[in-house]
């Protein structure tokens, strides 16, 4: 299934856009997200932290992903 991601700060620099389609087998969570996204764009796993939100609510738990969901990364934001 292909599925689009929101992309923030420097993860936008890094995946190369502010939205990046990928295609995940039926099933897939956000923790096999993690390892693809890793596995595509290695530099995501020099990142101290990155979160992930889906349909506008960050997870800390597994979440099965489906077709339609809003997914964002956003990595460590710094500010002042």
């Amino acid at each position: 299934m292909k599925i689009e991601i929101l992309t923030f700060g420097i993860a936008r620099e890094i995946c190369g856009g502010r939205l990046i389609q990928i295609d995940v087998e039926a099933g897939t969570d956000t923790d096999g997200l993690r390892l693809l996204l890793a596995a595509l764009y290695p530099a995501l796993s020099g990142l101290a932290q990155l979160s992930i939100a889906v349909n506008s609510e960050y997870v800390t738990e597994p979440v099965v992903l489906h077709p339609g969901d809003e997914i964002a990364i956003i990595p460590p934001v710094s500010g002042g």
